[in-house]
Parts: structure tokens; C-alpha cells; sequence
């Protein structure tokens, strides 16, 4: 951002050193150290009254390359692929050999879910998965009764 300066010239003077340096303190990737080494991938969430929907867009995976797990109360969804392109040519030497190993990673926080409903499918690269509430109890009113009653009194 700092290194736009119209018509390509550049100054040399003591605020663009600044602001260069700035740029690179800025531009340097800080956290990478942090980071894991998993992906991610794109998800939807809506909720409703009975149930959250969760759809994962996981194009090219088999259902048996995806875990779901439930451990209170994270939900999570792990994709692995481990993918490998091997040619050869008419005397069986190696010409080309590719591979692709990858670990995709989703953890939702969800809380009051009914474990045993959780429901998943598979189809055309979008993972759906419905993930039912807790049915809340009702709360019961209760009646305040006048203070003259003579039924339940404590002595």
C-alpha cells in the first residue's frame, strides 16, 4: 500500500523510508508460526428452532475421506485426502509421479444438541449435515395463592 507512488517515481526521502519499512513490518506474515498446518473449507450454518444446518462444500471427497465427531460440545468435521498419480511409460519407467496429501478441518462450538439425531449426507461435493436442538421444557407458572387459604399452611 505504501509503495504506490503515481507515475513511477519514488522519493527517497525520510517518510517514504518510513513508510516502506512500515509496509514490510506490515507485509511479514506474524502469525504464520501460529497457524496450523490443516485447511479449511467453505461452510454454511443456519439455524431454525428445532435444528442447526450445516452444509460443507468438500468437492472430489468420498464419504469414507470425511469424519464427523461429536465430543461436548464441539462439532467437528475432518476431511483427509491422500491422492497419488503415478505414469509410466511402454518400459515401465517412472515419467510422472504426483501426490496431494491434505487434512481439512472444521470444529463448530454447538451446545444443547440432541447427540443421537445428528444426521449426515453425501451428495455432489456438499456435505449437509442437521444437527437437532435440545427439546426446551416448558417452563410451569405457578399460582401465587392469597394469604387467608387455610389449605397448606406451616406451623
Amino acid at each position: 500500500m505504501f509503495d504506490l507512488v503515481p507515475f513511477g517515481k519514488r522519493r527517497d526521502d525520510a517518510f517514504g523510508m518510513l513508510a516502506k519499512s512500515l509496509n514490510e513490518v506490515f507485509s511479514d506474515d506474524f502469525f504464520a508460526p501460529m497457524k496450523s498446518s490443516t485447511l479449511s473449507f467453505r461452510t454454511d450454518v443456519r439455524e431454525s428452532e428445532q435444528a442447526y444446518l450445516i452444509e460443507a462444500e468438500l468437492p472430489g471427497f468420498k464419504k469414507e475421506e470425511i469424519d464427523i465427531d461429536y465430543a461436548n460440545p464441539y462439532l467437528t468435521i475432518k476431511a483427509v485426502r491422500k491422492e497419488e498419480n503415478t505414469e509410466e511409460n511402454t518400459q515401465h519407467q517412472l515419467v510422472r509421479r504426483e501426490r496431494r496429501y491434505g487434512e481439512y478441518v472444521r470444529r463448530f462450538y454447538v451446545q444443547d444438541i440432541s447427540e443421537e439425531g445428528i444426521r449426515a449426507s453425501l451428495k455432489d461435493g456438499l456435505l449437509t449435515l442437521e444437527v437437532p436442538k435440545h427439546k426446551q421444557t416448558q417452563g410451569k407458572r405457578i399460582e401465587i395463592q392469597d394469604g387467608n387459604t387455610s389449605g397448606g399452611e406451616l406451623q
